[in-house]
């Protein structure tokens, strides 16, 4: 239920940096940076590595009571990695792989109470970091809690240069 580290992230994220695939016109990092820690790491790391600056910090908005319905309700067929939800993606038969036929399983941390806290945690963190990357304006909420095609729309928008 605890968030990862800074000094694990920053060096995870900065070897990762550093591989011939991120040398090009532009990525992604998804939940990275979380802490203003982090947001001050990446900087340097960007600075360091020559990457270029950061052009957009998108933040996801959901509400945190779709966020414990969509978590709670998932399930997994561990063998394969495949995935389920109880009301968006059901299987076809009650806690079976629609595939092979075997039980699926929730995970152990797919629960309602460590979600609250891990959520809980992670407002704590951020918060700060949207504050960091808002006073350099770049910052940009999107509601995720619609249609991906909105989404995508929204985030094309703020993407384009």
């Amino acid at each position: 239920g605890e968030l990862v580290p800074d000094d694990v992230m920053i060096g995870v994220v900065g070897e990762r940096l550093k591989q011939e695939d991120c040398q090009c016109q532009g990525w992604l990092l998804d939940g990275f940076p979380r802490t203003v820690t982090q947001a001050e790491a990446l900087d340097k790391m960007l600075v360091e590595e020559k990457a270029g600056a950061l052009s957009a910090v998108i933040e996801f908005k959901v509400p945190d009571e779709t966020l414990v319905e969509r978590i709670v309700g998932r399930l997994v067929h561990p063998a394969s990695g495949r995935s389920y939800h109880e009301k968006f993606h059901p299987p076809k038969v009650a806690m079976t792989d629609d595939v092979t036929g075997e039980p699926l399983v929730r995970r152990k941390d797919d629960n309602a109470e460590t979600l609250k806290k891990r959520l809980s945690a992670f407002h704590g963190q951020t918060k700060p970091v949207v504050d960091y990357y808002a006073s350099k304006g770049l910052y940009s909420p999107v509601d995720a809690d619609r249609p991906a095609a909105s989404v995508q729309e929204a985030i094309s928008s703020i993407l384009q240069p």
